[in-house]
Parts: C-alpha cells; sequence; structure tokens
C-alpha cells in the first residue's frame, strides 16, 4: 500500500532499512527520523532529520513542516526511563501526559505512545501497511515443511502468550510438545533463547537431538502498528545453538527480517520454520 506523505521513526537494527526500501518499492517516498544513537547512519541515503529520545516537540515541527501525516515508528530500542529522556521545551509542555506513560509494563507504554501521537493528529501506520512483503505469510518458509504434531506445538505455544498477555510479558515462548521450556520476559528473545542453550549444554535439559519449537506471536491485544514481533537471520542462530527443531510464526503477525537471507540460514541449518494462523 502507498502511503504519501510518510514519515518513518527510525530505531536501531536493519529492520527501518528494509522497511523504507520496501515503502519505496510500494510507491512511497519515505522521511526518515532517526532517533540519535540507536538509529543506523544508512537512513542517510533518504530524506532524513535526527532526534534525541524527548525532542518531542522537533519531531512534531518536522512532520508539521512537511505536511506528513502518517508515521510508522521501526526499529530496536531499549525501553528508557522517564529520567533518561532529554526533553526538548514541546515535550515539557506536555510532560503531565509523558509520566502516564511509565505507569505501567512495555505494552502500556507502546499503546500510551500512540494515543499521545494520535491527540498531536498523527496518524500511526505499521510495518505491514507500508511493508507488507516483510509479513511472514501462512504456510512453510523452508524446505522442510511441519507435521501436524509441530502444528499442534506451535498452537500450544501461541495459547501460552496470548494467556500471559494480562501480565504484559513477552511475545515468544519456546515449547517441547506440550512442555514450556521457557518464556520470554524483559531480557528479550535473544536472552530466552541462549537461556535455552546454556540449559541443552549444561544438561539440565536433557533431550533427543533437535527437539522442540520457538513460538513468536504477539501478545492478545497488542498494537502492532508499534510493535509487531521480529524474526530475522540471528534468530535462525540463536534457534540453531538452542537446538531447536524449528520456529513457527503467528502469520500475518510476525516481521521476518531479510527475509531471503533468514529462509536460506534455516534451510542451511536443517530448521522448519513457517507461519501458521496462531
Amino acid at each position: 500500500m502507498s502511503v504519501t506523505p510518510l514519515a518513518i521513526l527510525c530505531g536501531g537494527g536493519d529492520l527501518p532499512i528494509q522497511a523504507a526500501l520496501s515503502a519505496q518499492r510500494n510507491g512511497s517516498s519515505p522521511f526518515l527520523v532517526g532517533i540519535a544513537g540507536a538509529a543506523d547512519k544508512r537512513i542517510e541515503a533518504w530524506p532524513h532529520a535526527w532526534v534525541r529520545l524527548g525532542e518531542i516537540g522537533k519531531l512534531l515541527r518536522l512532520l508539521s513542516e512537511r505536511g506528513t501525516k502518517h508515521l510508522a515508528i521501526i526499529g530496536g530500542l531499549d525501553r528508557p526511563e522517564l529520567s533518561d529522556l532529554r526533553l526538548d521545551w514541546g515535550a515539557i509542555k506536555r510532560l503531565p501526559d509523558l509520566v502516564g506513560l511509565f505507569r505501567g509494563g512495555d505494552n502500556h507504554l507502546l499503546t500510551g505512545v500512540v494515543r499521545f501521537l494520535e491527540a498531536e493528529g498523527l496518524i500511526i501506520v505499521g510495518v505491514d501497511t507500508i511493508a507488507p512483503d516483510l509479513v511472514a505469510a501462512a504456510g512453510a518458509l523452508t524446505l522442510q515443511r511441519p507435521d501436524p504434531a509441530q502444528i499442534a506445538e506451535a498452537e500450544f505455544g501461541a495459547a501460552l502468550i496470548a494467556a500471559l498477555s494480562g501480565f504484559d510479558v513477552g511475545q515468544a515462548a519456546v515449547m517441547v510438545g506440550r512442555r514450556v521450556i521457557a518464556i520470554e520476559a524483559a531480557e528479550g528473545t535473544e536472552a530466552m533463547l541462549a537461556r535455552v542453550a546454556q540449559m541443552r549444554a549444561s544438561g539440565r535439559l536433557r533431550l533427543k537431538g533437535r527437539a522442540g519449537l520457538l513460538i513468536k506471536a504477539p501478545k492478545r491485544g497488542q498494537d502492532l502498528r508499534l510493535d509487531m514481533p521480529v524474526v530475522g537471520v540471528k534468530t535462525v542462530q540463536q534457534a540453531k545453538a538452542a537446538m531447536l527443531a524449528g520456529i513457527a510464526l503467528a502469520a500475518g503477525q510476525v516481521l521476518v527480517a531479510d527475509r531471503e537471507a533468514f529462509i536460506a540460514e534455516a534451510n542451511a541449518a536443517g530448521l522448519i520454520a513457517f507461519g501458521h494462523t496462531l
């Protein structure tokens, strides 16, 4: 879908770059706003500007000057504390609203950010809107296809993530059959997979050969415009190190960064990767 004019607020990682390229292919001409200290300098290949965390007034002014109403927020960013923000005058004027955003978990903060920006007249769009080719579709991504037991394993893991949604926990779990091996919390998916790898290496988790799935799915009620789960090449590498059999993704609700490299890495590692309606 072409969205013009479009701005992308860029956090860390390669995903903002991939989304900008995809948006261009779909007919948009994105203006990239990099978060200083997080975004990749490659954003400077596009019309761009830089802002620091807390420079809300500057961000709103940049978008207003370009007549831009549609904003996508893409890329990694460690959750800041309010005290970490370098507030400009535009932020200080809105301080009571900002303080309320930090009184809860990550999902509370993210949904609050959306409401805050929408109140300023912006239209928040998701990566799936501007870069639909980055979204996992249903079906096998790899040469190997999941068997019925693995599909059931994925569905059970997704049900677990959904059940924990009220506690604003994470977007991933590792399952072996109906056995819960690990649940993502504040440490993130990478650290969770490293924990599983350590359990396998130490003998604390005794399984024969490759076993189990990494399940990635959004929390129930999660605003996917701002926080759609993401997998990439590193996810495959860590799933391999954890001796998992594969990766299951909620179809239409998970982004696959660098899809070709992701699939090639999974095939080379002998892992199954598939999208399923979870």
